[in-house]
């Protein structure tokens, strides 16, 4: 499956904080979206969920334009930045409810095991984080979209998180943000860079330099 956003333009009162905006996303590939705070990658990633109206956009699957929010169509599934799972829900309900088996969540965060009956207002907000990434990116959605995957994750869980997306990949299509921006370049297969409300699509890492949003030295090789 490929799908394509395009000529996405969005402005806030007379502000414009996207235009032109292009990304192609397909199933096998992980696509990462760098930018500077405040740029717009959250807003572009609502806005292919379908929760945030721009000015003017155009998706399309294969080809074919979508012309209802993508999240009607049920091929998305989307992570945002915030905590979308009811505080006083158990973990065990989390995982029936989402239909996302425990045992194999067991097998790649084993150290979760001991909150199976807590309730998710008393995990940490990277544990909490951890278990949201993990049934976004096990639901039977075609689309996973990531707002934020690694953000107050310890090093070990990132790593097993990156493992997960990994994975999952190979059956679906995904699009990830983060303002750890090594681990998006770590992840991503294609990245593209939003820069002055446009995407530029980074075929070497130096020109992460080149557009000044790493400086010198700071490229992953």
């Amino acid at each position: 499956m490929i799908l394509e956003i395009d000529n996405v333009e969005l402005y806030f009162k007379e502000k414009r904080i996207l235009n032109g905006i292009y990304l192609k996303v397909e199933t096998g590939k992980v696509t990462g979206i760098l930018g500077s705070n405040g740029c717009g990658k959250s807003c572009l990633i609502n806005i292919i969920f379908g929760e945030l109206k721009p000015k003017y956009k155009l998706i399309r699957i294969d080809n074919k334009p979508i012309l209802k929010p993508l999240y009607q169509t049920k091929l998305v599934a989307y992570l945002p930045q915030y905590h979308f799972i009811p505080n006083r829900m158990k973990v065990k309900t989390v995982f029936k409810l989402f239909k996302v088996s425990w045992e194999s969540f067991m097998s790649d965060f084993e150290s979760f095991s001991i909150f199976k009956n807590t309730n998710l207002n008393k995990l940490s907000g990277g544990e909490r984080r951890v278990i949201e990434t993990y049934i976004i990116l096990k639901s039977e959605r075609k689309i996973v979209l990531l707002d934020e995957p690694f953000s107050h994750l310890a090093p070990l869980n990132i790593d097993k998180v990156k493992a997960v997306i990994s994975e999952e990949k190979q059956r679906k299509a995904i699009i990830t943000t983060d303002h750890l921006y090594r681990h998006i370049i770590d992840t991503s297969d294609n990245i593209y860079l939003i820069k002055n409300g446009h995407t530029k699509l980074i075929n070497n890492l130096t020109e992460l330099e080149d557009y000044n949003y790493l400086s010198q030295g700071n490229i992953i090789k």
